[in-house]
């Protein structure tokens, strides 16, 4: 029997943006910009599953 999926599965990281993603014309927000974002949320996202998992 298949093992049930995790409730709580790790949080996944945003994929890096390739450097022809960004038009180099300033944008704002430029998809870096969103990339650091993400990052930022993903960053927060795994050390509150890392602090729940601590306490299991």
């Amino acid at each position: 029997m298949p093992d049930a999926p995790d409730p709580d599965p790790r949080p996944v990281p945003p994929e890096r943006p390739a450097p022809d993603e960004c038009c180099q014309s300033g944008c704002d927000p430029c998809v870096f910009d969103l990339y650091e974002d993400a990052l930022d949320r993903y960053e927060a996202a795994l050390k509150a599953w890392e602090d729940r998992r601590a306490k299991r």
